[in-house]
């Protein structure tokens, strides 16, 4: 019997690309690809680049670092995480976030199960491209909106310190 299911292979060159967060994303799997399983994101962080605080109690998200260092902070305390090492953020809404402290860039390999954080980071990235002439409250609308469709809760940058 043949599996419905096709292996999907993705080169270094595909993906969706997307500027997000203050670094380069790219989408390898999206989770229109796995019927909504996971989708699998490639960050490239710069120096001083990373997400604020936030929380998403219905996602669960890993990180593993191909290169460079980055600092993870939740609740829970605080970890550099550098080339290597491994982030496992569970669900349940444990708020959380990731600086490039380095001076070097950093790049990691994020998972999200299910897949769905894919989409938000693919709605953010279409709405700054075009938001340029957009006032700072109505962009703060805008994110809260897409924050809240995709259960994704923002915290302010000193929330975790």
């Amino acid at each position: 019997m043949k599996n419905p299911n096709p292996i999907i292979t993705v080169n270094e060159s595909e993906g969706r690309k997307l500027k997000i967060a203050g670094g380069n994303y790219r989408i390898i799997i999206s989770g229109k690809q796995t019927d909504g399983e996971y989708a699998v994101i490639e960050m490239s962080v710069p120096s001083g680049a990373g997400p604020n605080p936030h929380s998403h109690a219905d996602f669960a998200e890993t990180f593993f670092v191909l290169e460079g260092e980055v600092s993870f902070k939740s609740e829970s305390g605080s970890y550099v995480a550098k080339k290597g090492s491994f982030i496992n953020i569970p669900k349940g809404g444990i708020v959380h976030g990731f600086k490039n402290l380095s001076n070097e860039p950093a790049k990691l390999l994020c998972t999200v199960t299910p897949a769905g954080l894919d989409d938000l980071f693919g709605e953010i990235a279409e709405y700054l491209e075009t938001a340029s002439s957009n006032t700072e409250s109505e962009t703060e609308e805008k994110m809260n909106f897409l924050f809240k469709k995709y259960g994704q809760q923002m915290f302010p940058p000193d929330y975790l310190d």
